[in-house]
């Protein structure tokens, strides 16, 4: 993409974030979510009873409520937005890679409300108001704490990496030892590899912790009704209507990261990293912040 381009969308983006969170766009945008999810969630009520009595279609009708039940419900406020946004400006990592975090965190979410109702039932015998208030009290603020302890994570490394360029600066080391001729660490290539796989375990498992109400909601009813696969499959394409949302949240992360470099780096390499690193300090402290934020208000 063209850097003037660049720059514009990322000025638009901008716009939109300061219309959210200073214009109270994020309270309307929470309201219109919570209505919708209350009208899907009645709605899919009414279709597991015809799914039940076998009419025609009632399956196809469920799974697109479903779907539209996950986006309603990650376009309200939620940990997996803030995390994969926060993650796709600290980390230069590509707009593909990071939609298919964003994809791969929605389906674990779904995958560990599966585990939670099935697990609920068969081997502690709760109560669905039981799991939902497991889901509620323990794994919301859970999961709002995972995703602050990834965000200081992220900052703490931007933070080691400005020392270590600070007091390197005037000499730099290959993997390879002039002397001997051995490798006494490894590849810079080889250290992304293996950051990037952890990266990619602490995302997941941080958004996955908390699965979602409407997913239980959805579980349950289904199990005591005897069409459990039914409410597993939709479950899954209601992750897949949440990964909607954060997938567009991905790319607008990344799109806003290459705008503020192509602003903020100079033509050489060490302007590059530097301002990486400024962006990976910053995006993990507001990470950090707006999840314990979210987290004090679950408890």
């Amino acid at each position: 993409m063209p850097r003037a381009l660049l720059s514009l969308a990322a000025l638009g983006l901008v716009a939109l974030a300061i219309w959210l969170w200073g214009f109270g766009g994020a309270g309307d945008l929470a309201a219109w979510a919570r209505a919708g999810q209350a009208e899907t969630q009645q709605a899919m009520a009414r279709l597991l009873r015809a799914l039940r009595a076998g009419e025609p279609g009632a399956m196809t009708g469920l799974l697109t409520l479903c779907f539209a039940y996950g986006f309603f419900h990650a376009a309200g406020p939620g940990h997996g937005k803030v995390l994969i946004g926060g993650y796709g400006m600290a980390a230069r990592v590509g707009a593909a890679r990071l939609s298919a975090l964003a994809l791969a965190s929605s389906l674990a979410q779904a995958a560990s409300a599966v585990a939670l109702v099935y697990a609920g039932v068969f081997l502690f015998d709760l109560t669905r108001q039981q799991m939902t208030g497991v889901a509620e009290a323990w794994l919301a603020p859970a999961s709002y704490g995972a995703v602050a302890l990834v965000g200081l994570w992220l900052a703490l490394r931007g933070a080691r990496r400005w020392y270590r360029a600070a007091v390197s600066r005037d000499h730099e080391h290959g993997p390879a030892c002039a002397t001997c001729g051995h490798r006494h660490a490894p590849s810079p290539e080889e250290a992304a590899r293996v950051q990037g796989w952890r990266d990619a375990a602490m995302l997941v498992g941080a958004v996955a912790i908390r699965p979602c109400t409407g997913a239980l909601f959805l579980l349950i009813l289904t199990w005591k009704l005897g069409i459990g696969m039914a409410g597993i499959l939709g479950t899954f394409v209601m992750g897949l209507g949440t990964a909607s949302v954060t997938l567009a949240v991905a790319l607008a992360s990344v799109t806003l990261r290459e705008g503020a470099l192509s602003r903020l780096a100079t033509a050489e390499g060490r302007g590059l990293s530097r301002a990486l690193t400024a962006l990976e300090i910053g995006a993990g402290l507001v990470i950090a912040a707006l999840s314990l934020h979210l987290m004090r208000a679950t408890l």
